[in-house]
Order: C-alpha cells, then structure tokens, then sequence
C-alpha cells in the first residue's frame, strides 16, 4: 500500500504545485487517512517541500481499526501536551524554505488559522479547497474490497436480525443488536447511527430509535452500515410485521421497490448525477408523493459515509467508473410510517456488466 499512497500524495502535490503552492497541509481526519494510510486523533499530514510529516499530539494508539501509517511518512509527536500539530506544521513548512502553503479552509476554524498565521507569518496560506475530496470520489480496487467486506458484514447482522422475534422489542434495542452484530462480525463499527423505525416512524431518513414497540401490523425499517478499514457502507430495508400486509403497504413498497430498481439501472459512467436522481424520483412523483420524498437518492460512500458525488435535482457532474454510490429513494406517509429500500454499489460500464450491487440482502417484502 505504500506505493499506493505515495501515488496519491504526488498527484495532490502536483495540483498544489499547479496552483502556486509548494506544500499543504491537510487536516480533515479523512483525508489524512487517504493520504497517510492512518489519522490519529488531532493529526495532520504536511506534504512539505523536503518530506512528509504526520504530526500528533500524543503518541498514536496501535490499533488496526485505526490503520497503520505509510512508512515513507515520518512520524513526528509534538513534545509537549496542548500544542497544535497544525500550528507546528506551518512552522516548519516555514522552516523548509516554503513560501504558501495551500491548507483546508472548510475544515480549520478562524482561530486556528491565526494561531498559523502568527508562528509564520510570512509564510501565504493558500486554499486548498476540496482538492482532496474530489481525488478520493474514485476509489481504487483495494478500497472497493474494503467496500465489499462491509458490506458482506451488514448483508450477515441484518439477515440474523429477520430470523429472530421482533414483536414487542423496541427500536433502540433492535438498532443496539445490529450494532452488536456488526462488531461480532469484524467490523470496525457501525459506519453511522443505526435508524429502525417501526410503524409511524419506519421509512422516516435519519429516524434515531426510540423506545416504541414493534406491533403486529408494522412496517419495520432498518438502515444500517458496517466499517471495515475505515470504509464505510449502507443497506436499507423494509418489511412487515406480520402475516399479511395491508394493501397501502404493498402499493406503496412495490413503488419504492420500482424507482429504487430505476435508480440502480440508470448508474453509469458518464450518467450525470442528476439524471440518476430524477430517474428514481420521476416513479413516486408520477404516483403522487412528490412532498413526500428526501431530498435525495443517494450519495457516495467511502472512508465517510457522506461523500461526493451528491444524487440530487439540483447536482451538477456526472458519475465515473468505480465510484460507490448509495440508492435510496424512500416515502415517509406522517402518522402511518413508510418505505425505504437502500443499496450500495459501484458503478461499473456495461462491458464489465453494469453496477455492481454490494449488499445483497433480499429486497422482496418480507412478513416477518
């Protein structure tokens, strides 16, 4: 792997160079990890003029959930408690003779940067913008791997889920077992919060578990996502409590289940965002749920479980080849629950058989 990001610090310290800078300085915790191959807590990645250097606070913790930084990156720990590695990080940018460093506006606070400013003050602090970010949108075979594992993991801790009682357990207590499940299969952690949501809650984006009971009768909706080597995916799933569903439930699943299908299909290099996004929404809007819907179908995934590309109306770019995306059109009826079905995918050309689908999970409505 070390070759793999030595690969990925040139090509950022090229587009540093293209812009005037000479080093950078990076300190989203994310993007530290792409670059570093791991980001103790507090650190940041300077690409200086004469080396890289991670800077800590403390001696960082070994643990493999964590990563393991690139051993071509010196590890440097500062040598007192309560010194800033970003403030350090200038100083020495100023000490190799660098004259701007290009540095992540979206992510230091004002305060921060001054205290910069202050330790080299006539060192330029350029914006680097969102210049790693947009490397990582395509991911690599070893990080859809990673991809693919955790998926697998989720695909597992849901599936043993359904084959246990559910009927009077709460919300909270089922989203705790996923997460316990999870764990017990490999993960690093839950990629984010699990939501189950259970009759008027079920299909609600985001919903944190409460201490409602399932009852016969219910939608149950799950989202959940495992970590695996810091990457991050998501399932989500809708059943029914119960025997036989109602009519308004299998209305309103098999068109969730169509635009979701609709979505999926119309992922490939080159499809703009956009157009992923209306192709999924344009089935539930013809159907009338048009104030009912999220305010998108998707996103990417990667070592955050929010990443670019955005599936939205309004999203600008089109999607590339092994780019991880989610699908996740849902309707959330107030006062009666709803349908989410959610997938995670890469999107692939035609020739190597179009996406492809990471959780697998059985996307019939079930009646457990």
């Amino acid at each position: 792997m070390s070759e793999v990001y030595a690969a990925r610090r040139t090509r950022l310290r090229e587009r540093c160079n293209a812009g005037g800078s000479a080093a950078a300085l990076v300190s989203r915790p994310a993007n530290v990890r792409y670059l570093a191959g791991a980001a103790p807590p507090g650190a940041v990645l300077l690409l200086g003029r004469t080396e890289d250097l991670l800077l800590c606070g403390g001696p960082p913790e070994d643990r493999p959930a964590d990563g393991r930084p690139d051993e071509a990156v010196r590890l440097r720990v500062l040598p007192g408690p309560g010194g800033d590695p970003a403030v350090a990080a200038a100083g020495l940018a100023a000490d190799q003779g660098a004259d701007s460093l290009a540095v992540e506006e979206h992510h230091l606070t004002v305060a921060r940067h001054r205290a910069m400013r202050s330790v080299a003050p006539r060192l330029r602090l350029a914006d680097l913008g969102g210049a790693v970010e947009q490397l990582r949108v395509v991911k690599d075979e070893e990080e859809i791997s990673c991809l693919r594992i955790g998926a697998e993991i989720a695909d597992q801790a849901l599936g043993e889920l359904l084959e246990s009682i559910l009927v009077g357990r709460t919300e909270r207590h089922l989203a705790l077992e996923l997460e316990r499940r999870l764990v017990d299969h490999g993960a690093d952690g839950p990629a984010f919060p699990t939501s189950v949501g259970t009759g008027p809650n079920s299909g609600r984006p985001g919903h944190r578990p409460t201490d409602r009971r399932v009852e016969e009768g219910d939608f149950l909706s799950v989202c959940l996502g495992a970590t695996y080597r810091g990457y991050r995916c998501e399932i989500g799933r809708t059943f029914v409590i119960g025997t036989s569903p109602a009519d308004w439930q299998i209305e309103l699943y098999d068109l969730v289940f169509a635009a979701q299908r609709a979505g999926r299909e119309a992922l490939a290099p080159g499809a703009s965002c956009r157009d992923v996004d209306r192709a999924a929404r344009q089935t539930l809007d013809s159907a009338g749920y048009a104030d009912h819907l999220p305010a998108l179908t998707g996103h990417g995934v990667g070592l955050e479980i929010d990443e670019d590309p955005q599936l939205t109306p309004a999203a600008m770019g089109k999607l590339d080849a092994c780019v991880p995306v989610t699908v996740e059109p849902g309707v959330h009826l107030p006062g009666r629950g709803g349908v989410r079905i959610d997938d995670t995918l890469v999107v692939r050309p035609e020739a190597d058989g179009g996406p492809e689908l990471l959780t697998i999970t059985t996307k019939e409505l079930l009646a457990l």
